[in-house]
């Protein structure tokens, strides 16, 4: 008996992360725990039994995608090419977000209600602080780059609108070759990315 519980507890919680991330995707990250239990089909005591906060629910939502991100910058920090480094960070973390609004919008977000969840974000910030750093230096990033720069990026790109996964993820790549070529110091006219079939607003 003890065994069929624990295995319950088990299945609410990934259902409860489940309807969580989805919610927060397609709507903003003011769905109430109220509406995530009722999406759930469990009753809010059991979702906070699993999440005391909707802070831990936001941060464990996104945990993954949070190493990701981490995992992204610490890639573009080991490049010997502070551009080419910089290059992956920016193309990757685009790509990441186009798959998830959600999260991109939380990345995007002041959370003063979400400490950790903000507390690990600006951790990555900082490493990427330091590429940007790194590419000014060599010459390649243009002087009047700010931080802030990614956030307009990731934002824009949140904008994508695509009939699949995949092209989503093409349309955001050549969305970041065109973002680079304009934050290069001394822009390059270089290939892009194939140009994926996107629906068009009627004239």
């Amino acid at each position: 008996m003890r065994t069929a519980q624990r295995s319950d507890a088990r299945d609410n919680r990934i259902r409860i992360l489940r309807v969580a991330r989805a919610a927060f995707a397609d709507e903003g990250l003011d769905v109430t725990i109220r509406e995530v239990a009722r999406r759930s089909e469990v009753g809010v005591a059991t979702v906070y039994r699993h999440f005391p906060t909707k802070e831990a629910l936001l941060t464990e939502a996104f945990a993954e995608q949070l190493a990701s991100c981490r995992e992204i910058v610490d890639e573009g920090l080991a490049a010997r090419d502070p551009w080419a480094g910089f290059s992956v960070v920016i193309e990757k973390l685009m790509a990441v977000h186009a798959l998830d609004r959600g999260f991109a919008r939380a990345f995007t977000s002041q959370l003063p209600e979400a400490r950790d969840f903000t507390a690990e974000r600006d951790s990555s910030l900082v490493r990427m602080r330091e590429l940007v750093r790194r590419a000014k230096s060599a010459g390649s990033l243009r002087p009047d780059f700010v931080i802030a720069d990614v956030a307009l990026a990731l934002m824009a790109n949140e904008g994508i609108r695509a009939d699949s996964p995949a092209l989503r993820v093409a349309a955001s790549r050549r969305f970041a070759a065109l973002i680079l070529q304009s934050f290069r110091a001394a822009p390059v006219a270089s290939p892009l990315p194939p140009a994926p079939r996107l629906p068009l607003a009627p004239r």
